[in-house]
């Protein structure tokens, strides 16, 4: 008796065989011009059954590291040993990725509009065009991000770690911080957790940026959580790596303007009321010291020596206490 093969997986208009990859476009607008305008997607249909995941990238239309981080991942897999299914949307903010600014072109920001509306606002069409054909698909996600214009973060997870499931998949894929953070109003995140769905934000390097390092971080972070969930043979999967398990952060905010000197990169270690840096006005030669206003690791920080009164300069995470 012949194997019974796995049916078709279905996106949209679009059926992917198993065992077989296809790259298509999902219609998102039309341009003044007439044109139209659509969302590249990837789907890897394994030849194994197995769980559905979506990888997306620059819901931010100018956070680029996640662009090539799905990119590549796409070429490290193969649908002839995945188990599941990979749905990959490497720009999901085309309009904001084409004019290379974080908004659409109405200035409205696509992760504050989830879960979207299919008569609401652009942001809030394509939030809907996205949950509607790529998350209601799946179980699992990973959404990929960078630090916003001037600034930078350590390649790190955002996760809820309270939950069993998602906190495995956090650890399991390794980033050099693990920290859980709550969900933003309107984020894809909120959403997606909402339906049930488990998911891991990366967030690292710097905005209108391909940094090798941090693009590797996501790439071998992303084959160990498919991994995890038995989607690639052993051999296939990158070695385990520590990560530093964080339940909060903090920012150390300027309390006046002027210019800002660091002494600390991302990635240091700090003890509270260690000198990070100073900060003084123009031409005059006095400046403040500004402390670690707590212990923990910097996993992000800002990259523009001028800061207004309360900007935010260094963001702080807290080890994971011990438990007894």
């Amino acid at each position: 008796m012949a194997e019974k093969r796995r049916p078709r997986f279905a996106v949209g208009d679009t059926k992917i065989s198993a065992g077989w990859r296809k790259t298509f476009e999902i219609p998102v607008t039309k341009l003044p011009t007439g044109s139209s305008l659509s969302m590249p997607i990837t789907v890897v249909n394994g030849i194994d059954p197995g769980p559905v995941i979506w990888l997306s990238g620059a819901i931010h239309g100018d956070e680029l590291n996640g662009v090539e981080i799905v990119q590549q991942l796409l070429k490290a897999v193969s649908a002839r040993t995945l188990s599941g299914t990979i749905i990959a949307v490497p720009v999901v903010n085309v309009l904001g990725f084409i004019n290379q600014t974080r908004t659409l072109p109405d200035g409205r920001d696509l992760n504050r509009s989830f879960p979207g509306s299919a008569r609401g606002s652009l942001a809030s069409q394509v939030a809907r065009l996205f949950m509607s054909t790529v998350v209601e698909r799946c179980q699992y996600g990973i959404d990929f991000h960078t630090a916003t214009s001037h600034r930078v973060n350590v390649p790190q997870i955002r996760a809820a770690i309270d939950d069993a499931e998602t906190r495995e998949l956090a650890l399991a894929f390794g980033a050099e911080v693990t920290l859980d953070a709550r969900v933003r109003d309107g984020s894809l995140r909120e959403a997606a957790a909402k339906k049930g769905r488990k998911v891991l934000l990366f967030e690292g390097g710097e905005s209108q940026r391909f940094e090798r390092g941090v693009i590797s971080a996501g790439v071998v972070g992303t084959l160990r959580v498919l991994g995890a969930l038995g989607m690639l043979p052993a051999e296939e999967v990158p070695p385990p790596d520590t990560t530093f398990v964080s339940r909060k952060s903090t920012w150390v905010r300027a309390r006046r303007a002027g210019v800002l000197r660091l002494d600390v990169r991302a990635g240091d270690d700090v003890e509270k009321g260690d000198v990070l840096g100073t900060i003084g006005p123009v031409g005059t030669g006095k400046a403040s010291r500004i402390k670690a206003t707590t212990t923990g690791r910097v996993i992000g920080m800002s990259l523009n020596p001028l800061i207004a009164q309360g900007g935010a300069i260094a963001h702080i995470a807290e080890p994971e206490p011990i438990a007894p």
